[in-house]
C-alpha cells in the first residue's frame, strides 16, 4: 500500500520528496500501529548526521569556484593543453569537466557553469550543437565521480562507510571515463575530418605542461618531507601553499591554484589531516581566498548571492534526504526489503548476476528520481543483498551513483538534460537525441567499473 501511494502521487506530478513524505504520512495515518509524529521524528532524524554537515560547504565551494571567473581559467587551461588536436574543443570539454569535476561535485554544476562556456564556444567554431550538447552532457557525469562528491557524502552516510574511501574510489574510475569520452572525441574528428581549434603553440603546451608537473609533483615532494625527513605535517603544508602562490605569481599560470583544490582536499584526507566534512570547509576557504585575495574577481555582493543560492540548494538537498529517510524507514519497517531481499536471493546467489540486476533497476530508477532521493531509497534495498554476496560496500557505491549519473541524461526526469537544453537553446527532443551516441562510453565504463572491482578499490586500499 505504501508504494502504490507513492506512485499515486508520482503521477500526480508532486514533487518526490512530497510524494515520499506523503506516502508515509497517508500509510501510517490509515495504521493504527503508529503515531503520525513519527514522520516529522524519523525526517529530522534522516538529516541528523555529521557527514551531512559536508554538503552544504560542497556546494558553496563550487558555486564560489563558478561565480568567481574560476571557470575560464579551467577552460583556458584545457585549450592550451589539448585544443590544438583533432577535434579540440570536444577534448577541451572533458578535460575541463575533469578539473571542474574537482571542486564542484555535482553534474549540474558541470552542465551549468563550465557547459556554458563550452558549448557557445564550440558553436563559434563550427560544431554542430548536438555534439557540443552531447559531449558536454557525457563530460558533466564526472562531476560525481571524481572527488569531492555529493552524491558519495550521502551514500557513504546511508551505508555507513568512509567517505574519504569513496574519493579515492572514485579517481581511477573517473579517469577511466575521461579516457573513453576522448577516444569518442577523436573517432568523432576523424570520422568528420576536424582539425584543432587553436594553432599549435610549443610555449603554451610547455607552460601547461608545468603546471601539470607542479601539481602532481607538490604532493610527492610534501610526501618526501614529511614521511621520510620527519617533518611537521601542518607547518610543511602551509609552507608548500605558501611556495605555490609564489610560483603562481612569478609565472603567471592559468589554473594551478584552481587545479590544486581536488588534491589538497584528497590529500588532506588520506593522510588524516581533515575529516570529509572539514575538507568541505577548508574548499570554501581555498575558493574564496583565490575569489577575494589572489584573483580579486570575488565581491562581497556576489558573495552573498551565492551564499543565497547555496542555502536554497542545500535545503532542496536536505529536505530530499529527510523524505526519503521515512519512506526507506517505512519500506524496511513494512517487510518491503526483506521481501525484495529474499527474492533476489532466491532467483541468484551468483554476485554477477545480481549487478546486471542491480544496475538495470538503477538506470531505470535514475530516470525518474534525483539522485539523492535514489541513493536514500535503495541503499536500504540493495546494499544488505550486495553484502551478503561479497559485494565490497565501496565498489557498490561506485556502481550505483554512476547509474544514477547516467539517468541524469534521461527523460523524463534528467536534470542535466533541462540544463544543457536550455543553455544550448535546443529543443527537448534534440537535446535528447544528440546525448544517445554518448551512452556507448558511458555504458562501457559502468561495465568496466562493475565488473573489474580492483579498478575501484585498488586506491581505498591503499590508504584505508
Amino acid at each position: 500500500m505504501l508504494k502504490i501511494f507513492f506512485l499515486i502521487f508520482m503521477a500526480g506530478g508532486l514533487p518526490v520528496a512530497i510524494a515520499m513524505a506523503g506516502a508515509s504520512l497517508v500509510y501510517i495515518l490509515l495504521s493504527d500501529n503508529l503515531p503520525p509524529f513519527v514522520v516529522i521524528h524519523r525526517m529530522v532524524s534522516g538529516i541528523d548526521s555529521f557527514p551531512l554537515l559536508a554538503v552544504p560547504f560542497f556546494i558553496l565551494a563550487g558555486n564560489l569556484m563558478n561565480n568567481a571567473g574560476i571557470t575560464t581559467r579551467i577552460y583556458n587551461f584545457a585549450l592550451a593543453l589539448v585544443g590544438w588536436l583533432k577535434g579540440g574543443l570536444g577534448h577541451v570539454n572533458v578535460l575541463g569537466s575533469v578539473i571542474f569535476a574537482g571542486m564542484s561535485g555535482t553534474a549540474i554544476a558541470d552542465a551549468a557553469g563550465l557547459g556554458t562556456i563550452e558549448i557557445k564556444a564550440m558553436k563559434e567554431h563550427g560544431y554542430d550543437t548536438e555534439f557540443a550538447v552531447g559531449v558536454t552532457a557525457a563530460s558533466a557525469t564526472l562531476g560525481p565521480i571524481i572527488p569531492p562528491s555529493l552524491p558519495f557524502v550521502i551514500y557513504g552516510m546511508m551505508a555507513n562507510v568512509s567517505v574519504g574511501a569513496l574519493f579515492l574510489a572514485g579517481i581511477l574510475p573517473g579517469a577511466l571515463m575521461a579516457i573513453l569520452m576522448m577516444l569518442t572525441v577523436a573517432y568523432y574528428a576523424h570520422r568528420n575530418k576536424w582539425g584543432g581549434d587553436v594553432k599549435f603553440s610549443s610555449t603554451r603546451l610547455f607552460k601547461a605542461l608545468s603546471e601539470l608537473a607542479v601539481v602532481i609533483g607538490w604532493p610527492l615532494i610534501l610526501w618526501v618531507v614529511v614521511d621520510k625527513l620527519g617533518a611537521p605535517a601542518q607547518i610543511t603544508v602551509f609552507i608548500g601553499l605558501a611556495l605555490l602562490f609564489v610560483l603562481d605569481k612569478i609565472f603567471k599560470f592559468e589554473a594551478l591554484l584552481p587545479i590544486m583544490t581536488p588534491v589538497l582536499l584528497i590529500g588532506g584526507m588520506s593522510t588524516g589531516l581533515f575529516t570529509p566534512t572539514e575538507g568541505a570547509i577548508a574548499a570554501c576557504v581555498w575558493a574564496m581566498i583565490l575569489g577575494f585575495a589572489w584573483y580579486g574577481t570575488l565581491s562581497w555582493k556576489m558573495f552573498v548571492k551565492v551564499c543565497l543560492d547555496t542555502i536554497e540548494t542545500t535545503s532542496t538537498v536536505l529536505f530530499i534526504v529527510a523524505a526519503a529517510s521515512i519512506f526507506g524507514w517505512m519500506l524496511t519497517a513494512t517487510g518491503v526489503t526483506t521481501a525484495i531481499a529474499s527474492w533476489v536471493l532466491g532467483f541468484t546467489k551468483e554476485a554477477w548476476v545480481f549487478l546486471l540486476l542491480a544496475n538495470l533497476l538503477m538506470l531505470f530508477v535514475g530516470c525518474f528520481l534525483e539522485p539523492t532521493a535514489a541513493i536514500t531509497i535503495l541503499v536500504p534495498i540493495l546494499l544488505p543483498i550486495a553484502t551478503q554476496l561479497g559485494v565490497d560496500p565501496i565498489h557498490f557505491g561506485l556502481v550505483m551513483v554512476l547509474n544514477l549519473m547516467i539517468g541524469l541524461l534521461h527523460p523524463p526526469m534528467g536534470m542535466v538534460l533541462f540544463v544543457l537544453a536550455r543553455v544550448a537553446n535546443l529543443s527537448f527532443e534534440r537535446t535528447t537525441i544528440a546525448i544517445l551516441p554518448w551512452l556507448v562510453p558511458l555504458l562501457l565504463s559502468l561495465a568496466v567499473i562493475t565488473y573489474i572491482p580492483s579498478l575501484v578499490l585498488w586506491l581505498p586500499k591503499m590508504f584505508f
